[in-house]
């Protein structure tokens, strides 16, 4: 069973493609009073219609995830607009703590997928208060971070958005990296077929994506988080083997160790079961070291009675 904390609209948006996919059956969790009820109703009636045989139910109770070998929490208070992801910090801290305790108590043996913000540093206190192995805590934002690249990219390209294969590494927020030199396509890197101007550009309207979203109609993304973590999902549930863009705990990869940061991984059955470190030139290291710290600052804003 997968289980999604939140049935807000990432939840909702998450279970929706999940439920699409037909990959196991669905739990969707909230404190809000029948509001994980209401979406899972409206939900089976739209795969009643479409005639996919998933099964999608809602709750408040907790315990309603037992079973489940996969647990993805979108729970938390979302950005508004001029709000960075920054300052959602201890605001959400105090609900990721208290969520991890659920999670130990009733699916201790499942892979868990985060997406509260700010991520990096929500996705490391996961880790901390589950103590589960690092492979087991996924921090969702790469996919979300490259997939932007990759749209920006094509638009200007004039080719598919799966031509594209595009590279964001670090901090999810101000601070990421794009790597515009392993970004490729058709094996190609786009710094090769593009000028430095329209580079320039497509990495601005990247790290700007999510703010855009939010000012443009007044609340942060959920479709393409909702997809991507389905995407992932997949990935665990079929043991595809993948290599994704996420946030996991480093200890050692890159000359760095005890923070949680975006980074091609291969996610297959047991989670993130492979770090690949990029071949990065000293100033793309310096630039990925500038967004670790960036994550670094932003655990640092986390209240200590969190980890305890």
């Amino acid at each position: 069973m997968i289980t999604i904390i939140g049935a807000g609209r990432v939840g909702a948006s998450a279970a929706v493609f999940l439920a699409l996919r037909n990959l196991d059956d669905i739990m969707l969790i909230d404190i809000v009073e029948n509001l994980p009820q209401g979406h899972a109703l409206d939900m089976g009636h739209a795969l009643s219609i479409l005639g996919i045989d998933a099964k999608i139910e809602g709750s408040n109770d907790f315990s309603a995830m037992k079973g489940s070998d996969l647990v993805i929490v979108t729970a938390g208070f979302p950005r508004k607009p001029g709000m960075t992801r920054e300052e959602l910090v201890a605001k959400n801290a105090g609900i990721v703590a208290d969520i991890a305790e659920k999670i130990k108590k009733y699916a201790p043996d499942s892979i868990v997928m985060m997406t509260t913000n700010p991520l990096d540093a929500m996705a490391y206190l996961m880790y901390k208060r589950l103590g589960f192995p690092r492979e087991r805590v996924i921090g969702f934002s790469g996919v979300l971070d490259s997939g932007r690249l990759r749209y920006y990219a094509a638009k200007v390209l004039g080719v598919s958005y799966s031509s594209i294969v595009p590279i964001v590494i670090g901090q999810h927020g101000q601070k990421m990296f794009p790597v515009p030199r392993l970004s490729t396509v058709g094996g190609t890197p786009l710094t090769e077929i593009l000028s430095k101007e329209e580079i320039d550009k497509i990495v601005k309207e990247t790290i700007e994506a999510g703010a855009t979203v939010t000012r443009l109609r007044g609340f942060s993304s959920n479709y393409a988080p909702g997809a991507g973590l389905a995407i992932m999902a997949e990935a665990v549930k079929k043991d595809l083997k993948k290599v994704f863009l996420a946030s996991v705990y480093l200890n050692g990869e890159y000359g760095i160790k005890d923070v949680t940061v975006s980074v091609p991984v291969v996610i297959g059955k047991n989670g993130i079961e492979r770090i690949i470190e990029l071949p990065l030139t000293d100033e793309e290291k310096k630039g990925f070291l500038a967004s670790v710290e960036a994550i670094k600052a932003n655990v640092a804003q986390i209240p200590k009675e969190f980890f305890e």
